[in-house]
């Protein structure tokens, strides 16, 4: 009777702690399960994910239809051209305003890796100038998020750029989304993004 009751225990242990299965967000081939904001561009070339100044060099965004609260988010981007992107988490769009939190995608110098509210306080965390060079202009980088409950962290290339706690975060919930500046002339790809619900 003991066995049984251990072997119940351990299988119910095993479920609760069951790996949680990766989310491709990207497959490779079209934006299923991605929505346009903006009239900026978002296609598929090669297999990876591009996004590029349009004729109206505006603010855009491709958001996953899917919420995702807590998470751990790992993708590559390559900037090709100015690189004034990011990543956005726990958002909400209407039209081209975005409420949210963004991981700041940028050239050289301009706080890639550091977290930024739009519409409200502003930065929350920048980067210190002795983490700029982490960044690797015109080569693959990877960024990883990985957000819990009100904690965020976020590295780069394997190392911490930003671990902070915050209440506001902490309440919210929406999508994820790639972010293209305005001002034109920006061209960054991305792939490999993989995403593990916490």
């Amino acid at each position: 009777m003991n066995y049984c009751f251990t072997l119940i225990t351990a299988l119910a242990m095993l479920a609760f702690t069951a790996p949680t299965k990766t989310v491709q967000l990207f497959n490779g081939k079209d934006l299923t399960g991605w929505k346009v904001y903006g009239t900026e561009k978002w296609y598929v070339d090669n297999g990876e994910l591009v996004c590029e100044s349009g004729p109206d060099k505006q603010y855009g965004y491709l958001a996953t239809e899917q919420q995702y609260k807590d998470f751990d988010l790992s993708l590559q981007f390559k900037q090709e051209a100015n690189g004034n992107s990011g990543v956005f988490f726990r958002s909400s769009i209407e039209g081209t305003k975005v409420s949210g939190w963004q991981v700041e995608v940028a050239p050289p110098n301009h706080d890639t890796g550091g977290i930024y509210e739009s519409y409200g306080r502003g930065w929350l965390v920048q980067i210190p100038d002795e983490k700029e060079s982490i960044l690797k202009p015109s080569e693959w980088n990877t960024l990883r998020i990985r957000v819990q409950g009100d904690h965020v962290q976020t590295y780069l290339n394997g190392k911490s750029m930003v671990d902070m706690h915050d209440e506001k975060i902490g309440q919210a919930n929406g999508s994820v989304a790639l972010q293209i500046h305005d001002g034109g002339g920006i061209k960054v790809r991305w792939r490999k993004l993989e995403l593990k619900p916490l």
